[in-house]
């Protein structure tokens, strides 16, 4: 119909006509659709998933995806990356810069590209990064070590004495043992 005017003024506006939409309105739009080449909706995008990778155990820490953010949390944004689970990029690496509410970097729909940080098989969960700088810090199947985790403070190491960095209560029961 779009284009093809022939087809257009054969419709009979007033049959389209209702207590939100009136003649003039109905008219307008059919005058616009009669317009070649012109087409009112938005352009459509989407997103363009790997070919290959179509499971969790098709996945690589290190891949460079294109997904499709479906949900925004208060923690991050998850992500469709065609693996039939999403994989969540943290808050802290939407962004090379401080990020306070997920939603001023990404909505749901937003098309974007993605680098597989963790992929942990057990649990079903892919930890996914949009800072291309990030790297990969644990192999696929289980889940990483403490402190290991993408987006993780790194763990202080003390010079101090166990007894003394563990505070008093350590220390004393360090002397009943032995």
């Amino acid at each position: 119909m779009v284009g093809d005017s022939r087809v257009v003024k054969t419709v009979n506006a007033a049959k389209y006509v209702d207590e939100k939409f009136g003649l003039p309105t109905v008219q307008d739009i059919l005058k616009e659709l009669e317009k070649p080449g012109r087409d009112p909706r938005p352009e459509f995008k989407a997103a363009t998933f790997r070919e290959g990778v179509e499971k969790l155990s098709d996945l690589e820490p290190g891949m460079m995806l294109e997904g499709v953010v479906t949900n925004v949390a208060n923690f991050g944004a998850f992500v469709d990356i065609g693996v039939h689970q999403d994989g969540l990029v943290h808050v802290s690496a939407l962004a090379d810069k401080f990020v306070k509410d997920p939603h001023e970097v990404v909505k749901a729909g937003d098309i974007v590209k993605v680098k597989v940080l963790e992929v942990d098989l057990q649990r079903q969960r892919v930890a996914l990064t949009m800072r291309m700088s990030d790297t990969p810090t644990q192999k696929k199947g289980g889940p990483a070590a403490p402190g290991n985790r993408p987006g993780a403070t790194p763990q202080r190491r003390d010079s101090r004495p166990a007894q003394q960095a563990q505070g008093s209560m350590a220390a004393a029961f360090a002397k009943l043992r032995g």
